[in-house]
């Protein structure tokens, strides 16, 4: 039976591999049949961005990026985010702190990295 599965990224990937990780493991559970949103908070934003030169594990995360964009996983980005600034087709929208709260809230399970 699929789950409602919430990936929360807090961590800057410029600092620690565990977003990107967080990233592989999202995947991972769309593959699975999971129902799984990718939440992105602060610095995490930079995953999907265009200038990502000084992320931890680039060359894994440009190897996984082109497979979350084609499977279309959701991904929830704070309503602050300038969406000009991201790369790719990425399926992303905005939403409040409260939105989000309640997002999480919804899920069946949520992991935090």
């Amino acid at each position: 039976m699929s789950k409602n599965i919430a990936v929360v990224i807090q961590e800057d990937p410029r600092s620690t591999h565990r977003p990107v990780e967080a990233l592989r493991i999202a995947l991972g559970l769309v593959a699975g049949s999971h129902n799984t949103t990718v939440i992105l908070i602060g610095e995490a934003v930079r995953l999907l961005m265009d200038d990502t030169d000084d992320i931890v594990d680039l060359d894994i995360l440009e190897k996984y990026l082109p497979s979350i964009e084609q499977l279309g996983v959701p991904f929830i980005l704070p309503k602050v985010v300038d969406l000009s600034l991201l790369s790719g087709e990425f399926c992303v929208r905005c939403e409040s702190e409260d939105a989000v709260a309640a997002v999480i809230q919804s899920m069946d399970c949520t992991l935090v990295f």
